[in-house]
């Protein structure tokens, strides 16, 4: 058995692999919203199959991510990895072959199985493999690729799809996974928690119980029998977890007000980022005219601050508290959606985007090593599957009540005297004929929801002052051994 506190030579190697994995779950949650005209017009998918298709991946991912990690934990970190690649590229094979909309709605499906296993294990790896002195340096690696992947995203996917037809955006994934599963093969030790008997009650609640509220949110619809059904599975999965003799979540970390201030703190900065790339994309596209290829362009340099920014502040958190650089790195964030709300045009989204990503590269490495310090070693799986549903969470909100108010400003500001079709969204004014008026009354649109997120932004700030200390946060326990195989 090698202690976990022996550094692995290979381990630089091993973060490769590690990022290689989120990178290409993040390239796909983002690339697949510039293919819906090509799968309305190629696959004669209706506006409820598109729904489908894009909602199947979320609710199963979301749903199954803390079950995921609880997995990873009792039966390998590396194996759910493993498993999960040869999931989500199996099933990416079957999108791009897909003739029928329903195809394509269980592969998305698929994927999201693959892909549940995928994210915590990476971050779980990451933890048992490098020490308390470099982890945070490998934590910022991890960050930046996330943000990367979701700028990278429209970048590809609007140039696979100015040359190749609507399923070239899933055979990226194929390659991809196989060069990552056979790397985890040679590199990559194995590492497990504590060997405790799996917790199928709090798995069944919890699948229900995430999947239900996702659903929820997603369809931005008061179903109260969903509503109900979530509800009443989160409570029945706390009651149970709380006396369950080796419950799957460890609900006794929620008593430290760090990590608990902590995942509030996420949730809220999420809020304020989840919607975004959601603006910003209709915005240089529907507003300025950019392709997707140029709109995708454009984005970039959100990604290359991110990973100045990050590498910044993996540095700087050697000797700065988290305290600190989570609240400096979200009244940054606030700024700026200040400069969106206040500006316009392509300069306005550059100095929005550079001010995001130094202020996101402050802030995000010190919240995932505050979290993940909170979480014993032999429940890293389940821990970072607890971060990963945070986000999922915060973002699907995010996104459903920014998207209300996107929709709900843009049709207010529109003229009276345009239709009711024109009204409905950016898209079907342009279809119409209505470009300048729907270009202003966007634009404005925007402005609002940039304000929202700089909301979210200040009072994830000001959480951050009441509920984390000014100490670098520590594990609440000391890990149990973890074997590395």
């Amino acid at each position: 058995m090698q202690s976990n506190t022996v550094r692995d030579p290979r381990r630089w190697w091993i973060l490769v692999v590690l990022c290689l994995s989120l990178l290409v779950l993040m390239i796909d949650a983002t690339v697949l919203n510039l293919a819906i005209p090509s799968l309305i017009r190629e696959l004669g998918a209706s506006p409820s199959d598109i729904q489908w298709i894009l909602d199947a991946y979320v609710l199963v991912f979301a749903g199954l991510l803390l079950t995921a990690g609880s997995l990873s934990d009792r039966f390998g970190r590396r194996r759910m990895l493993i498993i999960g690649l040869a999931v989500f590229g199996g099933a990416s094979l079957i999108a791009l072959l897909a003739s029928e909309p329903w195809q394509l709605v269980a592969a998305r499906a698929a994927m999201g199985v693959g892909g549940s296993l995928v994210m915590p294990s990476t971050l779980s790896i990451l933890m048992t493999t490098f020490d308390e002195d470099e982890r945070r340096t490998a934590m910022a690696g991890w960050s930046v690729v996330s943000v990367v992947g979701i700028v990278l995203g429209p970048t590809l996917g609007g140039l696979l799809l100015q040359h190749f037809w609507w399923g070239s955006i899933f055979l990226l994934n194929v390659p991809v996974a196989v060069l990552a599963i056979a790397a985890a093969l040679v590199l990559m030790p194995e590492s497990v928690g504590a060997q405790r008997p799996v917790d199928p009650v709090g798995v069944g609640l919890s699948i229900v119980a995430l999947t239900s509220a996702v659903y929820v949110i997603i369809e931005r619809e008061w179903n109260f029998g969903m509503i109900a059904l979530a509800v009443a599975a989160a409570l029945a999965f706390v009651g149970w977890e709380w006396r369950a003799e080796h419950p799957m979540l460890p609900l006794a970390v929620f008593r430290s007000r760090a990590f608990t201030g902590t995942c509030c703190t996420l949730l809220l900065m999420v809020f304020g980022m989840g919607s975004m790339m959601l603006m910003l994309t209709q915005y240089l596209q529907f507003v300025l005219g950019y392709g997707p290829m140029k709109a995708g362009l454009a984005l970039l340099p959100n990604a290359v601050a991110a990973v100045v920014c990050n590498g910044l502040g993996a540095a700087l958190g050697k000797k700065i508290s988290n305290k600190t650089l989570i609240v400096t790195g979200l009244l940054i964030m606030g700024a700026a959606f200040t400069v969106l709300a206040l500006g316009s045009g392509y300069g306005a989204v550059l100095a929005s985007m550079l001010v995001m990503g130094i202020g996101a590269g402050l802030a995000a490495p010190a919240v995932y090593t505050a979290i993940m310090g909170a979480i014993p070693l032999e429940h890293a799986g389940v821990g970072s599957a607890l971060n990963d549903t945070v986000q999922q969470v915060g973002n699907a909100i995010s996104i459903a009540i920014l998207g209300s108010v996107l929709a709900g400003v843009f049709t207010d500001n529109m003229p009276d005297d345009v239709p009711a079709a024109a009204r409905e969204s950016i898209g079907a004014a342009f279809e119409l004929g209505y470009t300048e008026p729907a270009k202003a009354a966007f634009a404005t649109a925007m402005s609002t929801g940039a304000w929202i997120s700089a909301g979210f932004s200040v009072a994830a700030a000001l959480l951050g002052v009441v509920l984390l200390r000014r100490d670098p946060v520590a594990p609440t326990a000391e890990p149990e051994p973890v074997s590395v195989r």
